[in-house]
């Protein structure tokens, strides 16, 4: 049995106990896990190891990549620009953002870029770490380039580029980069250990992310001829500049160069404890902070995003609203009001508005197609009853 540090409300040891079970048959994992209800924190543990290499414990401070977590970090940065009158979701992108408005785009609007919408879920030249590390590079490209389909006809996942396309939009109308954004206005007024461009001080606190085997066996999959070839895999490599599990051995996102640039479609840095406080933020107070109003976090959420993609997936399809990842049969929360956003390998943080509660669940040890972050918040929907 894992030895589990940290506490946690007598009413959620099942909660606790799902949470141990997912260390079952996996001895060199880490992990955390954070539950807020009405503010308050009620699971705050963690346990494991946080660097297979040494042996390294997971420890109270210890944070790691969340991956597209990042996209629920933007989510909430663009639905506070909407709410505070900075940014409309219908808004063409060309009237912040000039050079986009080339090769069919002119069309697109705030909305298609953070409803997966836009038609550039992959760049069309082949990007290298060099380019990824620079911002100014990567939005040159995507904003330069033909989309993959028609802006808002269709949808498909912008697995990495989405960040940079909301980000830029972003940044242009607020003479911020994303990374000082989130800082000022998310993270530091909660004093949550979250960072899009990870500062050098933390990196020694960075658990490496470690590959299992359910996504090494999908990796393969995706890395055959015809699949490597694919617009989706292009997605999730840009070309070559990310390995098609995002990391591996001091490269992808175990690079400390690629943790500190900002790359927010997938280059956040957390705690599971930092992420719960944020998404409890936005349904209700938490530590003195309101993040969201009720009026834009309903018009954020509403559905715009679902079933059979532009490009060819398995169901069950995800939805999303405004960069929000909604409840569905792809990603189970606790109630069809649920929003939130999981991660690459089992990352999961979303938000309750009805239950008023925060979660987050981390780890390190990267699978695809698993359920230890579903079952528990199934565990917490049985201890919420």
């Amino acid at each position: 049995m894992i030895a589990i540090d940290g506490r946690a409300d007598a009413r959620f040891d099942r909660v606790v106990d799902a949470f141990g079970s997912a260390f079952d048959g996996r001895p060199d994992m880490g992990a955390a896990l954070a539950v807020r209800v009405d503010g308050q924190p009620v699971v705050d543990v963690w346990a494991g190891v946080a660097d297979a290499a040494t042996g390294a414990p997971w420890r109270e401070d210890t944070v790691s990549v969340v991956f597209s977590c990042t996209k629920g970090l933007m989510s909430i940065l663009a639905a506070r620009a909407v709410e505070r009158g900075d940014l409309r979701y219908a808004d063409p992108v060309v009237g912040l953002w000039p050079e986009f408005g080339v090769g069919g785009k002119q069309g697109t609007t705030v909305a298609d870029l953070l409803a997966h919408r836009a038609g550039l879920s992959a760049p069309r030249v082949d990007l290298s770490e060099d380019d990824i590390v620079d911002w100014a590079r990567v939005t040159e490209v995507l904003a330069g380039q033909e989309p993959l389909w028609t802006p808002g006809d269709e949808y498909g996942y912008h697995a990495i580029t989405h960040g940079w396309l909301i980000g830029e939009v972003l940044r242009r109308r607020t003479g911020r980069s994303v990374g000082d954004l989130f800082r000022d206005e998310v993270a530091g007024p909660l004093g949550a250990d979250a960072w899009i461009g990870l500062p050098a001080a933390v990196e020694p606190r960075v658990a490496p992310m470690r590959i299992g085997a359910t996504l090494a066996a999908a990796t393969e999959e995706m890395l055959r001829p015809e699949g490597g070839r694919s617009w989706p895999a292009r997605a999730m490599t840009l070309g070559g500049a990310l390995p098609a599990a995002l990391v591996g051995d001091g490269i992808g996102f175990n690079s400390p160069r690629v943790r500190a640039a900002e790359i927010p479609g997938a280059g956040g840095v957390a705690s599971a404890r930092a992420l719960a406080a944020i998404w409890s933020a936005t349904v209700t107070p938490t530590d003195g902070v309101r993040l969201l109003g009720d009026e834009v976090r309903e018009a954020a959420t509403v559905p715009v995003s679902a079933g059979r993609p532009f490009f060819e997936a398995a169901p069950p399809w995800p939805r999303w609203g405004m960069g929000f990842q909604l409840d569905s049969e792809a990603r189970r929360y606790l109630s069809p009001d649920g929003f939130g956003h999981d991660g690459a390998g089992g990352q999961v943080a979303f938000a309750d508005p009805g239950r008023r509660i925060g979660f987050s669940f981390v780890t390190n040890l990267m699978e695809a197609g698993d359920d230890r972050g579903t079952r528990i918040v199934a565990a917490l929907a049985d201890a919420l009853a």
